[in-house]
């Protein structure tokens, strides 16, 4: 069982971007570390420091349940696309040594594709 976010365009052969819940949860722990955030201090994962006092466009994918939720608006897919591309180059750059890194890259490249569909049909970021 995991989760998969998707654009949210009726298209059934679209690109996907899938995880297992605890491949997610190690997505999104690299991702707050690419903005300087320890999710681990954050409030719903186990902290004590609210989310209206860090500032990062990937708020909205950091601090989101697991499992559904509400889906991410096509402006939020826009901010998200191009810092998620600029971690994706820094990771890159990084190649790794550490395979956990080999696959945060690949799911970072997943999920810009369905970033990119969402961005340019104008189209809601699913969780499923």
């Amino acid at each position: 069982m995991g989760l998969c976010l998707f654009p949210a365009d009726g298209e059934i052969d679209g690109p996907e971007a899938c995880f297992s819940y605890g491949g997610f949860a190690q997505f999104r722990r690299r991702l707050a570390l690419a903005e300087k955030i320890r999710l681990e201090e954050m409030q719903g994962f186990g902290g004590d420091r609210p989310w209206a006092d860090t500032v990062t466009v990937f708020e909205p994918l950091l601090n989101h349940p697991d499992d559904h939720g509400r889906s991410l608006t096509p402006e939020e897919c826009r901010a998200i696309l191009p810092r998620l591309e600029a971690v994706l180059s820094e990771w890159l750059e990084d190649e790794p040594q550490d395979p956990e890194l080999g696959e945060h890259i690949a799911e970072a490249r997943d999920l810009i594709a369905v970033l990119r569909v969402c961005v340019t049909k104008d189209v809601e970021l699913s969780f499923l």
